[in-house]
């Protein structure tokens, strides 16, 4: 039986963020690294995830890699599609949300998506199309301060307008509390009227279970994972899936583990002040890393000594004020790049040494670790924390993975991520 439904994430923890979610609503859920080659899925999957670096790619690459995303999965025999984008609606005034949302609808020739950046049990929320990060708004959130997309405004409804060609509509709490068949016509007054994309309210798990019944027959949905726990819903009430039993299921290898934070999110600050005081950490100095070869090759040696102990952590993860300071030396790309290459010839030492529990914070650096080990795609397993799954190599079955997005997880994630793994 052909997959069913086919997403295209635009970084890697947000894939596996989404891959999870599908697994706890039954769904039998890999994550490829990356656009696949041909045949490399098992039959005896429900749900593919590809997993893209295109959230801060040029807008041109972005687009170009999605379409061929959705090609791939077309070919696998997926009946519909999610954008998979961040909570937080990581993105700039160019892109990449709104310009790949219309190259994909155009691709499918269809006219009209939902889009759904809410995640309640994170507590993401929007509300008359502005985006609440806890109790507070998106641009009041530390998302003000992000190095690569600071989102300094919490109106979606403005931010996607600004990076489409198309209209952007509104669809309002009013209506979603009012069931499926309000905001199904509600989309359709929308859709004839030629809004293409509509941000919808959304404030509670009920909300985008009823968003997504209204969307069941949408080639595209777009938006953060919470929403896929409801397009599952759809597939069961259809009577195509059968296997919410084993989802979930895999084993972990037994070994030594470690932690690689990149993310300078608040959130994997807090976890990393949490397990530093417990696990011998190592802390990367992006300028002395830019200037010292050897560096790396350092740390390297510091955390084999450390291994045999238990868990070793090693991070990046700065003050907003000290990762100014440092992009005001290196500027923000050098910086970016310097620390992504040296979390991935890490992770490749670490597993040689034998490392085969790895746990990896923030996107970018678990995209350039993914891509150091050569893993081609990832089976999912059960959830850590809202969002954050065990993960087993398909091409390395040795290897153990969580990659988790910085604003995830509670602050003692790092500690409890090696006690009970499935």
């Amino acid at each position: 039986m052909p997959a069913l439904l086919g997403c295209i994430a635009d970084d890697f923890t947000g894939a596996t963020d989404l891959a999870g979610t599908l697994v706890r609503a039954g769904m039998r859920t890999v994550q490829m690294i990356g656009i696949p080659e041909a045949d490399t899925v098992s039959a005896d999957v429900d749900a593919i995830v590809i997993a893209l670096k295109s959230r801060t790619a040029p807008t041109a690459q972005a687009v170009a890699e999605s379409l061929q995303s959705l090609k791939w999965l077309q070919a696998a025999g997926c009946c519909q599609f999610v954008f998979k984008i961040c909570s937080t609606f990581d993105s700039t005034d160019k892109g990449n949300i709104g310009p790949v949302s219309e190259a994909l609808l155009t691709a499918l020739d269809s006219d009209f998506a939902m889009v759904c950046p809410a995640f309640p049990r994170n507590a993401r929320r929007v509300y008359q199309g502005y985006l609440f990060v806890g109790d507070g708004l998106l641009s009041e959130s530390g998302m003000e301060q992000h190095p690569l997309t600071p989102m300094t405004d919490p109106n979606l409804v403005r931010v996607l307008d600004r990076q489409t060609q198309g209209s952007v509509g509104l669809l309002p709490y009013d209506t979603i509390k009012r069931g499926a068949a309000a905001v199904t016509a509600a989309c359709e007054h929308l859709r004839v009227e030629g809004t293409s994309l509509v941000i919808a309210d959304t404030l509670a798990e009920d909300d985008l279970e009823v968003l997504a019944t209204a969307a069941s027959d949408h080639a595209l949905v777009v938006g953060a994972s919470g929403i896929a726990t409801g397009l599952a819903g759809n597939f069961h009430c259809r009577g195509l899936l059968g296997h919410a039993a084993v989802a979930g299921q895999l084993t972990i290898p037994v070994g030594q583990g470690a932690v690689l934070a990149g993310s300078c999110s608040q959130t994997t600050r807090e976890q990393v002040a949490q397990a530093a005081a417990h696990y011998p950490a190592i802390k990367l100095d992006p300028v002395q890393l830019a200037k010292d070869e050897d560096a790396v090759a350092d740390v390297l040696v510091q955390a084999q000594e450390y291994l045999a102990a238990g868990p070793v952590l090693i991070y990046s993860s700065s003050e907003p004020k000290i990762l100014q300071a440092t992009q005001n030396k290196l500027g923000a790309a050098r910086a970016a790049a310097v620390v992504e290459a040296a979390m991935a010839h890490l992770a490749q030492g670490l597993v040689a040494a034998g490392v085969t529990r790895l746990v990896v914070a923030g996107g970018e650096t678990s995209g350039a670790v993914v891509k150091a080990l050569d893993i081609h795609g990832l089976r999912i397993g059960t959830e850590i924390d809202p969002g954050v799954p065990w993960t087993l190599s398909l091409n390395n079955p040795a290897i153990g993975l969580v990659l988790k997005s910085g604003n995830f997880g509670s602050k003692d994630f790092f500690l409890r991520v090696f006690e009970d793994p499935p």
